[in-house]
């Protein structure tokens, strides 16, 4: 009976064989990776591809006209000239307009970010009666076309004495890119624990103080992002710059490539050049800060 027990006993303490192992000699990944190494490569690049010429053509067609003589129809700017340029830049006077754009771009971006801010803290902080029915009117006027208020905001800032300045059209562009700049910027701060501040405050910091040294630094992906938003959105808007400003020395790149096409013919060279000279500030600016607006705007997309 002892012999048996052993016997018995030493069979349960074989352990039970393993799946063999895949030759490669690790073990097989799960389905869904399977499935996605099994993909041929050229079903991922070639839509890629496709994609991408389909993106890059017409810049590269802005160039071919702005960079090849006038009546050439070669597929290839040779020889380069920059005549194109010369005349919008000094004949069409888009020196002063590119400063204006300038100017009403970084104002804008100014203003903009730093009402955003406080009005976004003011809405991650504090609780207050309207705080629901000012969120959703600040969602609700996303909604409305900026083309139904060039009218109403025309007599306002005649009234004011404000047309055929740049300002109109800086306090036209800020107060459409307040609500959305103020929705980004309290989801920023509500992802900043409140812990952080109120150990400043145990410190001695005051609220302002508290917010300058601890919670202003986190910020900085959503503000260049919001910041970066209002500049491009105002560099490229059309509708106030043409509405507000009658002067030539007061108008915007947008409003002087339009100034371009004549009634009879165009002139496909110069509004090449000229769309050129609008594009490259805001290629600039996407090329420095693509990493901080990508940072920025998923960081305020996870709480709102």
């Amino acid at each position: 009976m002892t012999a048996a027990l052993a016997e018995k006993g030493t069979h349960a303490r074989v352990p039970a064989p393993r799946p063999p192992l895949p030759p490669s000699g690790r073990r097989r990944a799960p389905e869904r990776e399977r499935a996605f190494d099994d993909v041929p490569r050229w079903q991922i690049y070639v839509p890629l591809g496709l994609y991408l010429l389909f993106t890059l053509v017409p810049f590269y067609w802005m160039l071919l006209f702005a960079l090849r003589p006038a009546g050439s129809t070669s597929l290839v700017p040779w020889p380069l000239t920059f005549e194109h340029f010369d005349k919008v830049w000094n004949e069409r006077s888009f020196g002063v307009f590119f400063q204006n754009s300038m100017l009403v771009g970084v104002a804008t971006l100014v203003t903009t970010t730093l009402i955003a801010l406080s009005g976004g803290y003011a809405l991650a902080r504090f609780d207050f009666r309207i705080k629901n029915g000012f969120m959703l009117a600040l969602l609700c006027s996303q909604f409305i076309p900026g083309a139904l208020m060039l009218v109403p905001l025309f007599e306002i800032f005649r009234e004011l004495r404000m047309l055929n300045s740049l300002g109109s059209v800086i306090i036209a562009e800020t107060v459409f890119q307040l609500p959305l700049s103020i929705i980004l910027i309290s989801g920023f701060i509500k992802n900043v624990p409140v812990s952080l501040e109120e150990a400043a405050w145990v410190d001695g910091c005051s609220r302002f103080r508290a917010f300058r040294a601890v919670v202003l630094p986190l910020l900085r992906p959503g503000l260049i992002a919001v910041g970066s938003f209002a500049f491009v959105h105002s560099w490229n808007h059309f509708l106030f710059a043409l509405m507000f400003l009658s002067r030539q020395d007061k108008q915007t790149v947008p409003v002087g490539l339009n100034t371009l096409i004549g009634s009879d013919s165009v002139d496909l060279g110069a509004l090449a050049a000229g769309g050129v000279v609008a594009a490259v500030p805001v290629v600039i600016v996407f090329a420095f800060i693509q990493k901080w607006l990508i940072t920025g705007f998923s960081a305020g997309a996870v709480k709102g």
